[in-house]
């Protein structure tokens, strides 16, 4: 698929209740309410922001990249795209996109697989697995851990599948000030790692900050 799907929202950031800044590298933790509504913003372009969901109440039943793709028989994810848990549930829609796709295939990054795709001495590299972790240990929610990092979101990332069937990482798709924006459809957190690659193009090679909106409508 090589269409891109931007949807521009009405919501105004004035009128947001919830308003964060989460630097490179940096994570981030929240829950949502049913109904209320999450904007990511890439604030200078190029910038992939890591992200897991989970149902609130059933912290086992998190984001499904197979049971998503499946639903909307596309790998890419837009304005339009609702995600499913394991079990199927209705989580969230995404209702607005000024990127236009998402990739939910080429995961996150970890030291493992830094020393894989790049060299043995990235291993000790900053690296959203990491974040992830250290975000759900801070939290002081004894449900979520270690085994709870399921396959996630990279909004903004530009993962391209080859004919082939392979994965390539590009160059970003996504410009300064592009969002995507969706509604929860139950108690939902949410767990952000604003990815610091360095070693591949999905951030232009430079990291840079994020921000996170919310709405209660």
């Amino acid at each position: 698929m090589t269409v891109f799907n931007r949807v521009e929202s009405h919501r105004k950031a004035e009128d947001a209740v919830y308003d964060k800044t989460i630097l490179a590298g940096d994570g981030w933790i929240h829950e949502l309410k049913p109904g209320q509504v999450l904007r990511i913003v890439d604030l200078e372009g190029n910038q992939a922001a890591d992200t897991l969901f989970y149902d609130a109440d059933n912290p086992e039943d998190h984001y499904s990249a197979i049971a998503t793709i499946a639903r909307q028989e596309n790998i890419y994810l837009t304005a339009g795209t609702t995600l499913l848990t394991e079990s199927g549930k209705e989580l969230l829609t995404i209702v607005a996109d000024t990127c236009g796709r998402h990739d939910t295939l080429g995961g996150a990054c970890s030291a493992q697989s830094n020393t894989v795709r790049y060299a043995h001495d990235k291993l000790h590299m900053h690296n959203c697995r990491d974040t992830f972790m250290l975000q759900l240990a801070q939290s002081d929610d004894e449900r979520y851990l270690k085994r709870d990092l399921a396959p996630n979101i990279n909004f903004f990332m530009n993962v391209p599948v080859t004919p082939e069937g392979g994965l390539t990482f590009e160059d970003g798709v996504s410009s300064p000030g592009a969002y995507v924006e969706m509604t929860a459809h139950i108690r939902t957190i949410v767990l952000i790692s604003n990815c610091p690659q360095l070693n591949n193009p999905c951030n232009a090679y430079n990291p840079t900050p994020v921000r996170v909106l919310i709405w209660n409508e």
